[in-house]
């Protein structure tokens, strides 16, 4: 093997080392340009080494030529969804696509393209991204970040400027056009505000003074929400579990584990469509940096991933990351507000965008000290302008530029230390855990992200009666915005104002388990419970997803057996058992077989035959496998009795704060909703032609290049810790395609050598062009359960049966 491989090897070394000095030779970049057609004064160059499933390997001589390698990789797997992103942040979706389509919701919740656009659109005509890149470090980005975001837009423009788009999504657009660093900087800050300003864009572009000509066809303003309805849907609207983000980590110390070291499952759920989606490369800097991992679309570094020392990954955290402040306005003008008795006029922000086949459509935005008045927060949350009174949204991952910083200082950690000093120095993340693991055998949890700094003292002393409503059910604050005692301060240990110092963040270090899916802080360990945070961080002593209970269950139980390898977390993640049908399913299927005659009645009041669900839900083997036989049938009864009936009708043991992982259980057999459940759901999958213990990966599926690939895993409602969630299309078999779960997966360990042990998936594949190899290849590996062994080391790299070698340069 040796004999064979030696001279690959230094051929192929040899190369990527000439190549490299000769980037070296040629003179530095100069600085960064709004010109389109280019990007410095010195041409940029990388190597790319693709290895199996088109995963590229990116060797670069300094942060400029990286960003250039990874601009010009991401554009050739992903031009047509990067280029929408880009039409996004310029404010430009309704001249290309009209004004009432819909964006596909990556970088903002906008319902349609005007709103998108009129946000957007301000954002850079008031010059908040460029005064962002303007702000020293540590507030503001720092020199390496820039040179990235540099480097990945002349990459981006060079790809286009050397090849021809083949995905049939963007080919031949006008929209498809060279771009420039602010341009990159901006898609950064649509992803950093996505949890804040990104939910409210609807609410920020229809704010309208009392009295003001109203947008044609809005309703007119709808009457204050009772303080009960608001705490209701203030809690429905930042509830995590509804997002179409969440994610599972866990890492296991080195006292779980084979050899002392630590272990990490990252299980990240994202969109499988469109411009969240992640991106799977290696980034190499010899003797400065080495970090293998995912990055979202059109971001220049990676941001869940593993090196030589470290692991980490990131869940989508409970820390509600904007609060409202209530104007008190000025009697004689509703674009005036008080503070302390003093008239300070609101800031016009008159925007106007192009539509494709009308008229330009112009609108004025109106910012406080606050942040912009918003009208709205959903539809279950009006917050109505009146001559009295108006709504400010205060972001601070507004003036927050620095998550990409942060992942960067991540990738140069060399411990879970590591990790969290970089989380302290930079403070950039805008709404997620972080959980890491090293090849120590440390283990870190920590929910460092960046918040308005509401402590429960400033929310007891300053809440407006609507605040008092919603700050205790959602952690949403609404303060007195007259009063300027009621200002929101500073920590010392933070970088920017307003938002709590990394020492105020709840924080697990060393536990022999750290685990999040996305419920608070509090049971990260289930031995060893968080406690003494804040509201806004999230709740203590409060029911627990099923998600998150299925997870403690599983990981503690894998804790305590020990002797832990990356093969366990390999088989954690394809476990797909099934915590709502532990439950649920043996009392549910007893339920059934005690209706009378074998008949319940159904929602539409007609008697249905259930009496085969019986056996069919008694002999499920309580997995979302594709071949499980019963998970079909169980999984369309349980999103319809949970969504019918109470928790507090459903179990008849309650949640108990001293028993939260076990408790809510029991089911309730009387519950009236179980019959209609049993009734509708037999009815459904019948009348689909559906056999009621029919395969769950035949009717739970994608179809890729005309194939159906089954897919394994279970929806939020199930618990499932390898989540699914597709849309119900009865006319299509069922569950035909994806819309978010499972992304990019990651296992990694550490063995003692130099090379870090890891398996990864991205569960849809590196390309979104139908017309590449890489298009449905890991999607395929998805299906059938099946792993990529990961290349880090440099001979790994250079030993791969399908390395091929691509260096690239830009030529002007």
């Amino acid at each position: 093997m040796h004999l064979s491989t030696r001279p690959i090897l230094r051929r192929v070394a040899l190369a990527g080392a000439a190549l490299l000095a000769a980037t070296a030779a040629m003179p530095q970049a100069a600085a960064a340009t709004d010109d389109r057609t280019a990007v410095g004064g010195g041409k940029l160059s990388a190597v790319i080494r693709y290895t199996e499933n088109g995963i590229p390997h990116i060797l670069a001589r300094d942060y400029a030529q990286l960003g250039f390698g990874t601009g010009w990789a991401q554009a050739a797997d992903q031009v047509c969804v990067l280029a929408d992103g880009f039409v996004t942040v310029a404010g430009e979706r309704s001249r290309w696509f009209g004004a009432d389509a819909a964006p596909d919701f990556s970088l903002s919740s906008a319902a349609k393209n005007l709103s998108s656009d009129l946000y957007f659109k301000g954002v850079r005509e008031s010059g908040t991204v460029e005064k962002l890149l303007a702000t020293p470090a540590p507030a503001g980005p720092t020199e390496d970040l820039k040179e990235l975001m540099r480097g990945w837009a002349a990459g981006y423009n060079a790809w286009l400027a050397q090849n021809k788009v083949t995905d049939p999504a963007c080919k031949g657009a006008g929209w498809v056009h060279p771009v420039t660093t602010a341009d990159v900087a901006a898609r950064g800050f649509a992803v950093s505000v996505l949890g804040g300003q990104g939910r409210g864009v609807d609410g920020i572009t229809s704010a309208r003074p009392p009295g003001a000509t109203a947008t044609p066809g809005s309703a007119a303003a709808p009457a204050p929400t009772d303080p009960a309805a608001a705490a209701e849907a203030a809690r429905a609207f930042f509830d995590t579990a509804r997002y179409d983000m969440g994610s599972n980590a866990v890492a296991f110390a080195g006292s779980t584990t084979a050899n002392g070291r630590g272990l990490l499952l990252g299980n990240p759920h994202y969109p499988w469509q469109g411009g969240r989606r992640f991106w799977q490369f290696q980034q190499t800097i010899p003797g400065e940096l080495n970090v293998s991992g995912a990055s979202l679309l059109g971001t220049a570094v990676v941001n869940i991933g593993f090196n030589d020392k470290v692991a980490w990954s990131h869940t989508v955290a409970t820390g509600t990351p904007v609060n409202l402040h209530q104007l008190a306005l000025d009697p004689a003008d509703p674009t005036a507000y008080l503070v302390d008795g003093k008239p300070e006029r609101m800031t016009r922000r008159t925007v106007t965008v192009p539509v494709a086949g009308g008229a330009p459509v112009t609108r004025t935005q109106w910012w406080t000290r606050y942040g912009p008045v918003v009208s709205d927060l959903g539809a279950g949350l009006p917050l109505p302008w009146t001559a009295q009174t108006a709504y400010a949204l205060n972001d601070p991952n507004a003036a927050n530029l620095r998550g990409s910083d942060t992942a960067l200082a991540m990738g140069r950690a060399r411990s879970v230390a590591g990790i969290q000093d970089a989380l302290k120095r930079t403070q950039g993340l805008p709404w997620v855990n972080t959980v890491a693991a090293d090849s120590a055998g440390g283990t870190l949890f920590t929910q460092t992200q960046v918040l308005p700094r509401i402590t429960d003292e400033l929310a007891a002393r300053c809440s407006t009666p609507l605040g008092r409503a919603t700050y205790p059910a959602s952690g949403l604050a609404v303060l007195d915005g007259s009063r300027g005692d009621c200002a929101i301060g500073s920590d010392p240990d933070a970088v920017q104002p307003g938002v709590f110092g990394p020492g105020r963040a709840p924080t697990l270090q060393g536990a022999p388990y750290a685990e999040n899916s996305n419920d608070s802080a509090w049971l990260a360990n289930a031995d060893r419970p968080l406690t003494g945070y804040e509201r806004i961080w999230g709740t203590v002593a409060t029911p627990r997803s099923l998600r998150t209970r299925g997870a403690v269950e599983d990981v503690s139980a894998m804790a305590a057996k020990g002797r832990l390898t990356v093969a366990d977390l390999q088989k954690q993640q394809f476990a797909n058992r099934v915590p709502a049908g532990g439950l649920a399913a043996a009392d549910a299927a007893q339920a059934c077989a005690a209706l009378p005659g074998g008949t319940a009645t159904a929602s539409d009041g007609g008697a249905v035959d259930v009496s085969e669900a019986c056996g069919v839900l008694a002999g499920w083997d309580r997995t979302t496998d594709s071949a499980s036989r019963g998970a079909l049938l169980f999984d369309r009864f349980w999103r319809r009795l949970t969504a019918s009936t109470p928790a507090k009708d459903l179990w008849l043991v309650p949640f108990s704060a001293a028993d939260p992982v076990r408790t809510p259980r029991t089911l309730n057999r009387a519950a009236p909703g179980i019959g209609r459940a049993l009734a509708d759901a037999v009815a459904e999958l019948k009348a689909a032609g559906i056999a009621l213990d029919a395969p769950l990966g035949e009717h739970q599926f994608v179809v890729r290049a005309g194939r159906r690939l089954p897919v394994g895993g279970g929806t939020e409602a199930l618990g499932v810790w390898n989540k699914i969630e597709a849309p119900w299309n009865a006319a299509a078999g069922g569950y035909p395609e994806v819309a978010h779960g499972s992304s990019h997966i990651q296992a990694v360990g550490w063995d003692g050598s130099r090379c870090p042990v890891a398996r990864t998936l991205l569960t849809y594949s590196q390309s979104s062009n139908p017309g590449s190899p890489y298009y449905a290849d890991q999607t395929r590996l998805y299906s059938e359960e099946r792993w990529v062994t990961a290349r880090y080391c440099e001979r790994d790299i250079l030993t791969s049966p399908k390395l091929k070698v691509v260096p690239v340069r830009e030529r002007r």
